[in-house]
């Protein structure tokens, strides 16, 4: 048995994008800084105009999983970052959004494999959109710091099930040997 963990020291091989919502763009800017400032500090260069991490803006959150799972379907990144913030209203239109906004990006990931990293504020007010984006910390720091770990630890998990099953790709339990797939095999054939 082993344990995998992700890491924050491996990431001078790692290609990152980052999606952001253009739509309360004094909130998203905020989480973009303090995006790039944690991966800086962890040894990514975060230059629009380098080869690590590359930026898209979209009009809005709703327009983020979309594009999202587009970028992760490329295989080109290790992870994909969203940002964005959605502020309740006076409609329900906040409550449309937010639920559509989390599914699509949880939706991206599941169906590439790639982490999509939900970076989407969805606050009661400007005030704690602020107070998430900067005044008391900034979650941008947070997003970034879990698109490196996920990214780390799927590189292991990728690694380990190439070298463990490096034939079809498909996993199996340590407990069935080549004796035990050929009575497998005759079994299944009585059956179907």
């Amino acid at each position: 048995m082993a344990v995998f963990e992700g890491t924050f020291v491996q990431t001078e091989p790692l290609r990152l994008a980052v999606v952001i919502g253009r739509f309360n763009d004094l909130v998203t800017g905020k989480l973009l800084e303090g995006c790039q400032d944690c991966l800086k500090r962890h040894g990514v260069d975060p230059d629009p105009y380098g080869s690590q991490v590359d930026y898209v803006w979209v009009p809005g959150s709703f327009e983020v999983p979309v594009v999202a799972r587009q970028l992760a379907l490329s295989h080109r990144y290790d992870a994909v970052i969203c940002l964005g913030a959605v502020i309740r209203g006076q409609t329900p239109h906040f409550d449309y959004v937010s639920s559509e906004v989390a599914k699509g990006i949880a939706a991206a990931s599941f169906q590439t494999g790639v982490p999509v990293i939900f970076g989407i504020l969805t606050v009661d007010t400007m005030q704690q959109a602020l107070e998430r984006a900067g005044i008391k910390a900034n979650h941008g720091w947070d997003y970034a710091m879990n698109a490196l770990e996920m990214a780390t630890l799927m590189r292991q998990l990728r690694s380990n099930l190439t070298e463990s099953y490096p034939h079809n790709g498909q996993s199996l339990p340590a407990s069935f040997s080549g004796k035990n797939l050929s009575n497998l095999s005759a079994e299944s054939e009585e059956i179907g």
